[in-house]
């Protein structure tokens, strides 16, 4: 079996591999999730005002910020959800490598370049139309504080001329930051924003950057507004 970005991810999104990964969301992940953060989605309508395929987008702070995104997302749109997963990472062990790929669905890519193999997969998805989660800042905030996009997302959505979806997922990086091996209790609020759609002539790079425009917003409405001094 080929490990790293080659591993063939294909038989996690037939038809009974994606019955067995909403098994496990339903039967394992949700009730632990439950359990530990009391997750919350606000904007859930927007699911309802835009069609598939769909590339979500998401800062990234904590392995929690998967699973509760997938269990977040409408039955529909999860079993057809793949997730953009670091190869270096979660694809050099086998063991790991079969059970993120049926537990999440997720397919490997590499972070440093594209190779034009895993640019086929993307492609064959989308114009199959799956949606992508996907982190554009490439790895997991160390200090909850979300960082710079990178271009890949804002590439694809150009290139396929499909929408984005702005998500924020507030409280994960309390419950369980990296370096940390089981989550804590803290409440967890999945932010669903407005979905940005390529405008005409518009190039990745000005996508991307109207990509962080509206996560900054989003991190920036979620806090709370400051204590008045009260004397």
């Amino acid at each position: 079996m080929k490990e790293g970005a080659s591993y063939d991810t294909e038989w996690a999104r037939r038809p009974v591999a994606r019955t067995v990964r909403e098994v496990i969301l339903k039967k394992v992940l949700s009730p632990a999730i439950d359990h530990y953060t009391d997750t919350r989605i606000s904007g859930e309508e927007v699911f309802g005002s835009v069609a598939p395929p769909v590339l979500l987008v998401s800062n990234h702070s904590s392995h929690l910020d998967t699973p509760i995104i997938l269990k977040s997302l409408p039955r529909d749109w999860r079993r057809r959800t793949a997730v953009v997963a670091a190869a270096d990472y979660f694809y050099k062990n086998r063991a790991v490598a079969l059970l993120v790929s049926l537990a999440f669905g997720t397919i490997p890519i590499e972070r440093a370049r594209l190779s034009r193999d895993s640019a086929g997969l993307i492609d064959r998805l989308i114009s199959g139309g799956w949606n992508l989660l996907m982190y554009p800042e490439g790895t997991r905030s160390r200090n909850g504080s979300m960082g710079r996009l990178r271009s890949g997302a804002a590439f694809l959505a150009v290139e396929h001329a499909i929408p984005a979806l702005p998500l924020y997922v507030e409280g994960t990086h309390e419950a369980m930051p990296p370096g940390r091996g089981w989550p804590k209790h803290h409440p967890v609020t999945l932010h669903v924003g407005s979905p940005l759609r390529p405008m005409a002539g518009e190039d990745h790079r000005a996508f991307t950057k109207r990509l962080q425009q509206s996560l900054d917003a989003m991190v920036t409405g979620a806090r709370p507004p400051p204590k008045a001094n009260v004397r």
